[in-house]
């Protein structure tokens, strides 16, 4: 397991999403429509207004005044409220609380593949982007089926792997768009 992950600006943070699985989770089910510092600081943010961030408290708490304080911890506060609401009732409920089981439970790359798109919020590209973390960051033999040839989180190593990589992606939405728009 890594001692960090440098998908933020923030220390603390980095080693909240490496170090508790439910925190990996959330950053990932806040990685919509904003940054991936914005996404993966969420969790520490979470954590300080709320107290703790594992599956029954999250379950059980009135998200959307948390989530809404000011600064707000999403650009859609309420919508991510409920994401999160439903992510920690999911665990709660499949995995007895234990977020990390999502992907220990998994024998193989399809077994994962099916945990992952059960998490509320999870499509195809969150299910590539967490499953090439899990696979290149923290050693999970199950996720080595999901890592999608282009760069991903998983490649992000470094602060300067976070830049070249959110480069790296703005390139690639561009050139998507252009062929998306051409047909």
């Amino acid at each position: 397991m890594p001692d960090r992950l440098h998908f933020t600006d923030s220390d603390e943070a980095n080693a909240l999403i490496a170090g508790d699985p439910m925190a990996l989770l959330i950053g990932f089910a806040l990685d919509q429509q904003v940054s991936v510092q914005k996404a993966f600081a969420g969790p520490l943010a979470l954590r300080e207004r709320l107290g703790a961030l594992d599956a029954d408290t999250l379950a059980t708490a009135d998200l959307e005044p948390v989530f809404r304080d000011k600064p707000a911890l999403h650009r859609f506060p309420a919508a991510m409220a409920r994401r999160v609401h439903e992510l920690a009732v999911h665990v709660r409920e499949e995995y007895a609380g234990d977020a990390a089981r999502v992907w220990t439970d998994a024998p193989d790359a399809r077994a994962l593949r099916t945990n992952l798109a059960a998490l509320p919020g999870f499509g195809e590209m969150k299910i590539k982007a967490l499953g090439a973390v899990l696979a290149k960051r923290y050693g999970v033999a199950a996720a080595e089926g999901l890592v999608p040839p282009h760069p991903t989180l998983g490649d992000v190593d470094s602060p300067q792997a976070l830049v070249d990589y959110q480069a790296a992606k703005r390139v690639h939405k561009a050139e998507w768009s252009k062929l998306k728009a051409s047909r």
